[in-house]
């Protein structure tokens, strides 16, 4: 089984080309764009390739098919939670139902990282943001939400069968935008109404993406920076992830929380935009982009359109004064009325207990798992999960 390094467009075609005949009678499976992927790649493109490095590989069998696909990378720059285990990357992985097969490409990943320095890697992750490519799905195979991987259902068996141990589960969950809130939502909603203009709860506003930007960048490195493997955010990253998102975005689903002028919480959610590229396909040429204009342009018009939640945060100073519970009453009045009817929100970890209390707390329940998988390469140290965050 020979294992090709990418290196050539004929072996970059085989590795993005792999999926689509690993899903093709999968009828949940939504293709992720190729230009997204190869971004991944690309040093001009992903700004990660300035502190660390990637390589990605395509294994054959005897005739030449291509049956699998991996990568591996390095972040220099990412937290490592214990100085002595530093921990390297794998992901994008796909991989016909044979362990052997599977075994070659997680070999690969381990000797180049253990060539680096590395003592055990995590995958399958993104060499980049949390936000995409990042798990393997163990349960809940329906439609993926956007820069969310669709697996097959045996890629767990070969992952852990060569020895990958859970490090942390990411819950995906749902409700009906409509179901009612608990009572406590509305007492809350009214508490801080009567101390209008001291707080405030509104969504954003498209034509004022740099407010837009300074006000998510403080929200995020208060409330996220400080948890395990997550980067601060520089201002200028906020300000490139808003114009990123403004073609696409609702600006009715992007909701804050103000103390006097002080953003203290947000609820930031897009269109789920698998929706739309599922009538589109892999290639967004001029054609598939226009195609996206015709199909957003006709999603946009429904009343039972979904939505996905990016993110929800609330700075430390304000947790457990039901802000995030006020915040939640003024946005779902807002996304009803803009005809959305379903949520999922996405990467909420199990070593989050707040999170996950709060999601249960509005009705939601657990409708996917993705898996992170640790592998030490040290095979007789004593593995520890992700830390809880307390």
């Amino acid at each position: 089984m020979p294992l090709l390094e990418v290196s050539s467009p004929q072996h970059i075609r085989q590795f993005l080309d792999l999926p689509a005949r690993l899903y093709q009678d999968q009828p949940s499976w939504i293709a992720p764009l190729d230009h997204e992927i190869e971004a991944v790649f690309d040093p001009q493109r992903n700004h990660n390739f300035a502190h660390g490095e990637a390589i990605r590989w395509i294994l054959t069998n005897e005739a030449g098919t291509v049956i699998g696909r991996v990568a591996a990378f390095i972040n220099h720059e990412t937290p490592q939670t214990d100085p002595t285990l530093p921990v390297g990357g794998m992901g994008f992985f796909e991989c016909v139902n044979d362990q052997a097969a599977a075994n070659v490409l997680f070999e690969a990943c381990r000797q180049w990282l253990s060539q680096r320095g590395l003592q055990a890697m995590d995958g399958p992750i993104n060499f980049g943001e949390r936000d995409r490519y990042w798990g393997l799905l163990t349960a809940g195979f329906t439609e993926p939400n956007y820069g969310m991987f669709y697996h097959l259902p045996y890629y767990q068996q070969l992952f852990e069968q060569y020895g990958f141990q859970v490090f942390f589960k990411q819950y995906t969950c749902y409700r009906e935008v409509a179901a009612p809130l608990h009572e406590s939502f509305s007492r809350a909603a009214v508490k801080y109404a009567q101390q209008y203009p001291e707080f405030r709860f509104q969504h954003a506003q498209k034509r004022d993406a740099e407010k837009l930007a300074q006000d998510f960048h403080h929200v995020y490195n208060l409330a996220w920076a400080n948890h395990s493997g997550v980067n601060p955010m520089s201002l200028d990253k906020a300000r490139a992830l808003v114009k990123e998102m403004k073609p696409v975005v609702d600006e009715r689903l992007l909701w804050f929380a103000y103390h006097h002028d002080e953003p203290i919480a947000f609820f930031v959610s897009l269109p789920e935009l698998n929706q739309i590229f599922k009538h589109v396909g892999r290639n967004f040429n001029l054609w598939g982009k226009l195609r996206f204009l015709w199909e957003k342009r006709k999603y946009d018009q429904r009343s039972d359109k979904k939505m996905f939640g990016v993110i929800f945060g609330v700075v430390p100073e304000w947790q457990g004064k039901g802000i995030e519970s006020a915040l939640m009453v003024h946005a779902r009045a807002e996304f009803m009325r803009a005809g959305y009817t379903d949520i999922e929100m996405n990467w909420i970890g199990d070593f989050n207990p707040r999170m996950l209390a709060v999601t249960r707390s509005i009705g939601a329940r657990i409708h996917k798992t993705h898996v992170t998988y640790r592998y030490l390469f040290d095979r007789a140290r004593p593995f520890e999960r992700s830390p809880i965050i307390r």
